[in-house]
């Protein structure tokens, strides 16, 4: 019997633990790496030849929300095709488990808004035979898993769970008893293998509360108090176990004072004594002092013995949409409105004289201007498509700011006046605005720091940041030096393992996963949107391939071989960190 099922053969090692690269041989043995140094070919049923290649550990990606996708795509494309072997899911606090079926419909509604996830075909490949998150582990554990699948409690379910449904959560805050009630959920979803709890609080009140549920109201989570999360926090250090993963901006209502987020996230990071995963950082290209205080909060709070990450958008993804779909400018009241319903009723919405009038005052007022700072300023916006014969031959390829010169139009008018006549279907592109690689340079120098927030299986008809491993290694690592190959992989998988409790994965040392990436930096490179119309219930999204990577591996398989799929699932669920039979 062959001492090695694979041996990977003469590659550039880079082990994600910042150590310098080496040269040597990987051998891999009932999908664990079971030895690196000089090995004999005859020693192994397999050999990969590794030449002028790097191997390097799978990228972990810790903010996705592939929740639904799993259910069709066992591979959790974009990520997988970019490297992406382990990933987690129930991310903001929204997921599927615990839930009642009468709250099944209503939960892929909430996602069908918040995340921007088609509804129908949750509706025909999620086949719910679960009700607690035990049993939900227990589904996604007999499923095919084509990468590894970490999962955290998603406290809105959790609490519609014991409140009697998602919009009577939204009525009160939870009683004693129902703290006491939600904390045994918790009790027993670590116990079943959660990776501890996660969150969202965008505060209705905040212009950064882009994300609302499918009635354009707040999701539940947005508008509990801060007493709710601290007893979660207080639970997780007397069990000494889990992370919280935490998406935050506008506290308006926090005790801890109205300009003052970060300080109740340092509350939840002291009392519970565990890890803190911060989203998101963004780099806005006009506006760096915004991530610069980001990340001299990130410092302090290190320095005072909180764990507290930050993860980073770090891909240039700029906004693809059409009106059919957008959501995501719910922080404006008239764009809520005017966007809530079928594209019937949006087009309705869309040419009525008062809704206008209203966009245009948000507009005048400076009311866009946050949303401008992460999509681009809507003038800069272009027709990149449009449908109908004689609007195409007008108006494509033109910005918004031209088309309202040459008509003597407001811009908003000259936007969704063209919508409205091409029945919705116009697509507008986004300028890109986070494109400045010595900015991401200072923001990957802080030792606190990933790269990631890919938000992978949400908002799939407008943005593709599950690219983001191609794009740190390619861009930041290649062509700009942005930071070392190293200093790359111990930011894609080593620190987030570390961070997020990965206990047998992240790194290429002996006796740890064989999740593998073998790759030609020089030829490593995100290829072009396209869309595929690759869901059930014949719906689409927008996706980017790459070229590059020879093999990707999950637990000593490959799942890719020159970006063709394998066939081969053998992923894992990761229960408290670790990998399940």
């Amino acid at each position: 019997m062959a001492e090695f099922d694979t041996i990977i053969k003469d590659g550039m090692i880079v082990d994600g633990t910042r150590v310098p690269r080496y040269k040597a041989d990987v051998g891999i043995k009932d999908g664990k790496i079971a030895q690196i140094g000089r090995l004999k070919s005859s020693d192994a049923n397999q050999v990969l030849d590794a030449s002028g290649q790097i191997v390097a550990p799978g990228y972990i990606d810790l903010h996705t929300h592939y929740d639904a996708q799993i259910h069709w795509d066992p591979y959790c494309t974009i990520a997988s095709w970019h490297g992406v072997t382990s990933l987690t899911i129930g991310n903001c606090g929204f997921g599927f488990a615990p839930v009642r079926a009468r709250d099944v419909d209503r939960a892929m509604l909430a996602l069908s808004r918040n995340e921007s996830i088609p509804l129908e075909p949750m509706r025909v490949s999620m086949k719910v035979d679960w009700e607690t998150f035990p049993q939900y582990m227990d589904h996604l554990s007999k499923m095919p898993l084509g990468i590894n699948l970490g999962h955290l409690l998603p406290t809105a379910p959790a609490l519609a769970y014991i409140m009697g449904g998602f919009d009577e959560a939204k009525k009160q805050f939870p009683s004693e008893r129902e703290m006491f009630q939600l904390k045994r959920i918790l009790h027993e979803a670590m116990d079943a293998g959660a990776m501890g709890w996660s969150s969202q609080r965008l505060v209705p009140e905040s212009r950064a509360s882009v994300q609302r549920d499918f009635d354009g109201t707040p999701m539940i989570t947005d508008i509990l108090p801060d007493d709710f999360y601290i007893e979660l926090a207080k639970y997780l250090g007397e069990k000494n176990a889990g992370v919280i993963q935490f998406t935050q901006s506008g506290a308006s209502k926090s005790t801890f004072g109205i300009d003052d987020d970060f300080r109740f996230l340092e509350h939840l990071a002291s009392v519970s004594g565990r890890p803190l995963l911060y989203n998101a950082v963004l780099i806005v290209d006009k506006h760096p002092e915004s991530h610069r205080a980001q990340l001299n909060w990130l410092r302090d709070a290190n320095a005072k013995g909180l764990r507290i990450f930050g993860q980073a958008v770090t891909a240039r993804a700029p906004v693809r949409m059409t009106l059919e779909d957008w959501n995501l400018f719910d922080s404006v009241p008239a764009w809520r409105e005017a966007t809530l319903g079928s594209a019937e009723e949006r087009k309705m919405k869309l040419r009525k004289p008062e809704i206008r009038a209203a966009m245009r005052q948000e507009y005048d007022n400076g009311g866009m201007e946050t949303l401008s700072l992460i999509f681009g300023e809507l003038p800069k916006w272009i027709a990149r498509k449009v449908r109908r014969p004689d609007l195409k031959e007008k108006y494509e390829g033109l910005s918004v700011e031209q088309i309202a010169e040459r008509e003597h139009k407001h811009v908003i008018d000259a936007m969704l006046d063209l919508t409205v006549e091409d029945d919705l279907h116009t697509e507008w592109a986004g300028p890109v605005t986070n494109a400045r690689a010595e900015l991401y340079s200072e923001l990957l120098a802080a030792p606190y720091m990933m790269p990631g927030v890919s938000d992978g299986g949400a908002h799939i008809k407008f943005i593709t940041p599950g690219i983001f491993p191609t794009e740190v290694l390619a861009w930041l690592v290649r062509d700009v030096g942005a930071l070392s190959l190293e200093e790359a992989h111990f930011r894609l998988s080593g620190l987030p393992a570390w961070a997020a409790g990965f206990k047998d994965r992240g790194i290429l040392r002996e006796g740890m996963a064989a999740d593998v990436v073998v790759y030609d930096l020089n030829k490593l490179r995100a290829l072009p949107e396209e869309i595929l119309h690759d869901i059930p219930a014949n719906e689409w999204r927008r996706v980017q391939r790459c070229e590059g990577y020879r093999w990707i591996m999950v637990n000593g398989q490959p799942i890719f071989e020159e970006n063709k799929c394998t066939g081969a699932t053998p992923g894992k669920l990761l229960r408290n960190g670790r990998a399940t039979a």
